[in-house]
């Protein structure tokens, strides 16, 4: 993905270019963590919920700003629609997912490496306190 596709203000510096403070973030990327933050324990949002919470981007957008930013925040409940972990982190995500109680669906004996899925219908959480919480 390249940068261009983010918004302007989650763009990060090029050349000799360098902002006043380097320890900033993007002012979407930001709000994409804030939004992180907001999701309770054992729920998950997908990418592109988070997006349109936004009202701005969509899922890759947030996804960049998730692998670029996101170790700070509870990463593992931002997550992809088809309740896919994370690769390469499943097992992190896993764990995080099991001590919250976030709804699974165990995988078959077919599937490799025989890793649950999320159970995005009970896991899935829609913002409910948007109007309380958010601006």
């Amino acid at each position: 993905m390249s940068d261009e596709s983010l918004p302007d203000d989650a763009r990060p510096p090029y050349g000799d270019a360098r902002p006043e403070h380097t320890d900033a973030l993007p002012e979407y990327a930001e709000r994409v963590l804030e939004v992180a933050e907001l999701i309770p324990p054992g729920r998950v949002m997908t990418y592109g919920d988070v997006a349109e919470w936004l009202e701005e981007g969509g899922p890759r957008q947030v996804g960049r700003v998730m692998a670029l930013y996101g170790g700070a925040v509870p990463w593992w409940r931002v997550v992809r629609s088809d309740g896919v972990l994370l690769s390469g982190h499943e097992l992190r995500a896993l764990e995080h997912y099991r001590t919250e109680g976030t709804p699974l669906k165990e995988a078959s004996k077919a599937a490799e490496g025989h890793v649950p899925r999320l159970d995005m219908k009970r896991a899935r959480w829609d913002g409910g306190e948007r109007a309380q919480s958010h601006t």
